[in-house]
Formats: C-alpha cells, structure tokens, sequence
C-alpha cells in the first residue's frame, strides 16, 4: 500500500491529497529513511514517523487497513510508540 493511502485510511490525514503534500515535502519518515515520494510502498512492521501540528507521532504499523474505517477500527491497525 502506498503511504498517501494508508495515511488516509488511518485517518492521520483528512484527504488523500493531504497525505501525499506531507510525503512530497519530505516530512515523514519510514524506518528512519525520509520519504520524498506519496508512492512508498508500506508493509507491515514498518516504523512511520509523522509530525502534525505541534506533536510527532511515531508509530509501528501492525495490520495493513483494507478501508477508511471508523477510527476505532484504523487503531487496531497500528500501534504507538514513546
């Protein structure tokens, strides 16, 4: 999957097209290594570093979503870390 999708589908970007401004500009990093492309594909057990607003969220991802679910459907598929 790539990361523009499942940002969206995790329900951290509101639009699609939101997630894949985050990823051109060269905000969010996938296990340490900085993403330039909306097009990264994702697997599971990868660690996503994304800042939004204020806060960085850093997180593993567990499950891969199938769908732009309910958020307490999108917090089973990921799990926070410190």
């Amino acid at each position: 999957m790539r990361i523009d999708k499942l940002l969206f589908f995790l329900r951290f970007a509101k639009s699609r097209t939101l997630a894949q401004v985050w990823a051109e500009t060269g905000h969010i990093r996938v296990n340490g290594r900085r993403v330039e492309k909306a097009s990264l594909p994702i697997a599971i057990g990868d660690v996503i570093t994304l800042p939004i607003g204020d806060a960085v969220f850093t997180f593993k991802l567990m499950l891969m979503p199938v769908r732009r679910g309910p958020a307490c459907e999108a917090a089973f598929c990921y799990q926070l870390m410190d």
